[in-house]
């Protein structure tokens, strides 16, 4: 019985961690509400849930809006393309619609494989800019690469994603239930599960200072400037 009341037992730390993922759903679905803020928060929320699944993170909403400013800028600038990027697709599948019906067929595959692409490259590109410095050019850039070279956790991650969504989506008892269940939780429970799958993915491109003598398997000579974000920047969030 006196196990029960340890704070230290798997229960009262699954419990904690639950509280901190629905704390952490508040704070993002509070940050995103000026829309135009969604990149920074999506930046934020990245940087929370990889230290949490390192076990790293000490201040769950102190060290989210200190990432929130420090990559609002260029968080901003990418969300603001990647809305351009929908908005052409949008534009060019109203476009592929009303074209005869065997260049319909053809320019409708292209621009699948296109837009899918883009999707699993959105998968990243805050994740990536809330672990490495770079510029927007270069995040994009990287994002790209890993989502295409780590293809099988990519698309572990864009199923844990769209399953969540047509979930959600089934019935109208579903809607009702799913959207209960984002609201409260579902967010940063999404980037919290797919930031287990992504420390995995950047531990490939991180070198260890105590392996350097040892040959990589990963050729990361065409990544550009990836430059983890300085250790002693993120332990301030903690002070």
């Amino acid at each position: 019985m006196s196990n029960f009341f340890n704070m230290d037992n798997s229960l009262w730390r699954f419990l904690g961690r639950l509280a901190d993922v629905m704390i952490l759903n508040i704070v993002f679905l509070i940050t995103c509400l000026p829309v135009v803020t969604i990149g920074a928060a999506w930046t934020s929320l990245s940087y929370v849930t990889l230290k949490m699944s390192r076990d790293e993170e000490s201040y769950i909403v102190k060290s989210y809006f200190k990432a929130f400013r420090q990559n609002f800028r260029q968080a901003t600038a990418i969300w603001g393309i990647s809305l351009a990027a929908m908005f052409i697709f949008y534009m060019d599948f109203h476009i592929v619609k009303n074209m005869n019906q065997s260049m319909a067929q053809m320019m409708f595959i292209l621009l699948s494989a296109i837009a899918l692409l883009f999707a699993l490259t959105l998968l990243y590109v805050f994740p990536v800019l809330a672990k490495f410095d770079n510029t927007v050019a270069n995040t994009i850039k990287n994002a790209f690469l890993m989502a295409i070279g780590n293809l099988p956790r990519t698309m572990l991650m864009l199923v844990i994603l769209v399953g969540s969504v047509i979930l959600t989506f089934l019935t109208p008892q579903t809607i009702a239930i799913g959207l209960l269940v984002w609201i409260m939780i579902g967010f940063a429970l999404i980037a919290f599960l797919n930031a287990h799958i992504m420390v995995k993915v950047f531990d490939r491109y991180i070198p260890d200072e105590e392996d350097t003598g040892k040959d990589s398997s990963i050729d990361t000579s065409v990544f550009q400037n990836l430059h983890p974000v300085d250790s002693t920047k993120e332990d301030d969030a903690s002070l």
